[in-house]
């Protein structure tokens, strides 16, 4: 992307380095052969970035990083816009009455966790190595191919082709919930109907994954109490976002802004 074709992005008088954008472009999907736009979505979300620590420094929010996981804790920059956040946006928490009409809406939306009994063949490479993921690929359809063809035939391919230490029991993976496996793979069994076969191998960061769903418990329907909890943190979750998306508005409203792409759609 050619930085050039761009004016320099100046926040309040503050310019915001070309390389910044360029980093952060990274981060946003563009069409192919177009990165221009990834680049003005990157535009518009440095400009909000250096708004809120504009204001963040402005208001002497401390800078405190906390820790996200283990080993991982926020950067300088990030504590701030926290900071800010909490400090500029209050939210009033729901009444019971509006919890209770989001529940009696549909109260099958509000479910206990499912169980799965699954059963899976690992084609195992790093994802990362763009040819053995393409070789082991190749060799999980072929492997998917036969196990469609020939349904009984599922545990003895496991045992055969199998790169995981499940390949002994015949793939077999036993009972699991939700947060048991990576999120590509849970993503598929939600999608899956007892019995079923993935038609096409799973991605995952272990692999390539042909998957049998064996049996499928559903979650019994939560009553309201139990669900409450659950209700209530979306609800506040969903005002947060809004009002947030309100604020920085306001920010970008009343700010000087120069050099800022328009966003195309």
């Amino acid at each position: 992307m050619n930085a050039a074709l761009f004016p320099d992005l100046v926040v309040n008088g503050e310019v915001v380095p070309h390389a910044a954008i360029a980093a952060e472009a990274q981060n946003h999907d563009a069409p192919a052969g177009k990165p221009g736009i990834a680049w003005r979505k990157a535009a518009h979300a440095m400009a909000v970035r250096t708004l809120l620590l504009q204001q963040a420094r402005h208001r002497g929010i401390p800078a405190s990083p906390q820790a996200l996981s283990p080993g991982r804790h926020e950067t300088e920059e990030e504590a701030l816009i926290r900071g800010l956040l909490d400090e500029a946006i209050d939210i009033a928490p729901p009444a019971d009455a509006e919890l209770r009409a989001e529940y009696d809406r549909d109260p099958t939306r509000f479910r206990s966790p499912p169980l799965w009994e699954v059963s899976h063949i690992l084609v195992a490479c790093d994802p990362r190595d763009a040819e053995a993921s393409s070789a082991a690929q190749v060799r999980a359809e072929g492997i998917a191919a036969q196990a469609h063809a020939t349904p009984g035939t599922f545990a003895q391919l496991a045992k055969d082709h199998s790169d995981c230490a499940s390949a002994a029991q015949g793939g077999r993976l036993g009972q699991m919930r939700p947060g048991d496996a990576v999120p590509e793979f849970e993503h598929i069994l939600r999608s899956m109907r007892e019995g079923e076969v993935t038609p096409r191998p799973v991605s995952t960061r272990h692999g390539w994954h042909v998957i049998r769903l064996d049996a499928l418990a559903e979650g019994a329907v939560l009553p309201f109490s139990a669900a409450r909890a659950g209700i209530a943190e979306a609800m506040e979750k969903l005002r947060w976002s809004v009002a947030a998306r309100a604020y920085v508005a306001e920010l970008m409203e009343r700010a000087d802004i120069a050099g800022l792409p328009p966003v195309a759609t």
